[in-house]
C-alpha cells in the first residue's frame, strides 16, 4: 500500500467551477452537480506531478497542494 504524501486543498472562494483540475487528475478529483471540484482522496507520489499540474492549470489559483505533517 502507498502512502500519502500531500493533499490538495480547494480555496472555495476563488474556484469558479471550470473543472480544469478534474480534467488532469480525474484520479483524485470529481466535480459535483454545479462543477465544483469533489477531492476523492490524497495525493501518493505516483500522481505528485499530474497534482502540480491541476494545480497550475486552475485559472483562479483556487487549487493548492499541501504536504502531509
Amino acid at each position: 500500500m502507498t502512502s500519502t504524501s500531500a493533499h490538495l486543498r480547494v480555496d472555495w472562494p476563488h474556484c469558479d467551477a471550470r473543472g480544469l483540475c478534474a480534467e488532469v487528475l480525474p484520479e483524485l478529483i470529481h466535480v459535483d452537480e454545479w462543477g465544483y471540484p469533489v477531492i476523492v482522496g490524497g495525493v501518493t507520489p505516483e500522481l505528485r506531478q499530474s497534482a502540480k499540474e491541476a494545480v497550475l492549470v486552475c485559472p483562479k489559483r483556487a487549487l493548492r497542494l499541501l504536504r502531509d505533517g
